[in-house]
């Protein structure tokens, strides 16, 4: 038996901000752990046997950071497929069909739950791939801790012969108002959906065709006409654009359970592990390690006469004083102060920051690249310093600016300049300057990262005044 695990690592995670942000999204934060999320979700697969590389999805945007995170924790192979535009989890699960062999199961994960007890995780993979392996389409339902209005429900159905704990489904419900979830959870007949699935790649694939054709013939000729580029798997834009979008669940799950489809058939295993999707602040509070008083800490951090609150400092010294039931996150250009029983309204402000066209909701101050990262420091109207850190072996673009003139100063390292036909090296303390209209690189061939800071300065600063014209990095 093979076990192909298939990580969905596309979303966004607007309600954890401003830590969470649509460039930097909460799968890539370490947000319970020394790991980001992600690697999390790669690792509580270690001890497995039989279990293949992850196969990740994820959008373009944040391809390179996803690629150095499975670096990090040696999980890197060419296996990143990459989406051009979003449709959903089902899609994104028949691109990973299409690329895992036809008889491997898979194990369907979010790249941002947490899973406290790994080895009650692990044992419940093994019970799901015994079902997956007769055809069974699995999902894992998680005993409840308490009335949840924010998760959907799974009914669980009569038994399954032959296995210790797997039960057939009887339906899918959506989520419920507070009263009928604390029906559901003192009737012991419900369990939160996890959106975490087993089957073959094989029965996934020709449920897609039965139930979802257009979705079917969407992804196969996306993935057809697509191509591997370095780490990546590129599918083609223009056919993916016309695939339907829709959840795992709607797709499919749904239409097998109870009175649905013949053709195939569905089991739940219960799963008791800890498990949380940590989809708001309330949430990361109740998996997080507490204090005497009930406070969550991380970061910089004062508190007195506080209790049961979410307190974390990004950048600056956080004081709390007399607090209850409150979260705060700070960073270095927003900070969020809420009660604990209203976060789920922190996508409120999210809303209202897309609509004042803000960038707050899109990047942090630090914006990370393949290369490296940079982050604003001061900005005027006709200049703008930033602080640019280049990895070692890593290298910007050649290009050129047409409204802008760079000044930089090696603060640290040794920097490789191309600037139109020279290239020389500027160390520690010296700088050079770079024309508008100028051709120019900046690489770093040491092995420390190079750090430097960059005055701007011009009549237009914005990220989109640039000419590329050779990228390693295929931008």
């Amino acid at each position: 038996m093979i076990i192909q695990p298939v990580i969905l690592s596309g979303g966004s995670g607007s309600r954890l901000w401003p830590l969470s942000r649509e460039l930097y999204p909460k799968q890539l934060l370490a947000l319970v752990s020394d790991n980001t999320m992600l690697q999390e979700t790669v690792v509580r697969l270690e001890g497995l046997e039989g279990v293949n590389a992850a196969i990740v999805i994820c959008n373009e945007e944040h391809r390179f950071m996803v690629a150095e995170q499975l670096r990090q924790v040696d999980q890197m192979a060419d296996n990143i497929i990459l989406e051009p535009v979003g449709r959903n989890t089902a899609p994104a699960l028949n691109l990973a069909a299409l690329l895992a062999k036809p008889d491997a199961i898979l194990l369907v994960m979010p790249a941002d739950h947490v899973i406290r007890d790994v080895p009650a995780f692990q044992q419940a993979i093994t019970e799901a791939s015994s079902l997956a392996e007769q055809d069974y389409l699995v999902t894992f339902g998680i005993k409840p801790t308490g009335p949840e209005t924010g998760y959907g429900y799974i009914r669980r159905g009569e038994r399954i012969e032959a296995f210790a704990s797997a039960v057939a489904i009887d339906s899918f419900v959506e989520k419920p108002d507070l009263a009928t979830a604390e029906k559901y959870t003192t009737s012991h007949d419900y369990l939160w959906n996890s959106g975490v699935f087993m089957m073959k790649a094989s029965v996934w694939l020709e449920a897609i065709k039965h139930f979802e054709p257009d979705m079917a013939r969407a992804c196969e000729a996306s993935f057809i006409k697509g191509q591997q580029d370095n780490d990546f798997f590129r599918v083609d834009k223009q056919s993916f654009a016309h695939c339907p979008s829709n959840s795992i669940d709607y797709a499919v799950m749904e239409r097998v359970t109870g009175d649905g489809s013949a053709s195939f058939k569905s089991a739940m295993v219960p799963l008791d592990a800890g498990w949380s999707d940590v989809g708001v602040w309330s949430a990361l509070w109740a998996v997080g390690e507490k204090n005497e008083q009930g406070n969550v800490i991380k970061g910089e951090v004062f508190l007195h006469n506080t209790k049961d609150s979410l307190m974390i400092s990004d950048e600056r010294l956080l004081v709390g004083i007399g607090l209850e039931n409150t979260v705060v996150v700070e960073t270095a250009d927003a900070i969020l102060v809420a009660n604990k029983d209203h976060v789920q309204d922190v996508k409120k402000a999210v809303e209202w920051l897309k609509q004042q066209k803000r960038s707050e909701h899109m990047s942090h101050r630090r914006v990370f690249r393949p290369w490296g990262s940079y982050e604003s420091i001061d900005e005027g109207e006709r200049y703008q310093v930033k602080r640019i850190t280049v990895n070692p072996g890593a290298a910007l673009s050649l290009q050129m600016h047409h409204h802008r003139a760079e000044h930089w100063v090696v603060v640290k390292g040794t920097a490789k300049v191309t600037r139109d036909d020279e290239t020389f090296l500027v160390t520690e303390n010296q700088s050079t300057y770079i024309p508008i209209g100028t051709r120019h690189r900046l690489e770093n061939n040491g092995a420390i990262p190079l750090e430097m800071i960059e005055v701007q300065s011009g009549s237009y600063l914005g990220e989109d005044d640039i000419v590329r014209f050779e990228d390693k990095y295929g931008r």
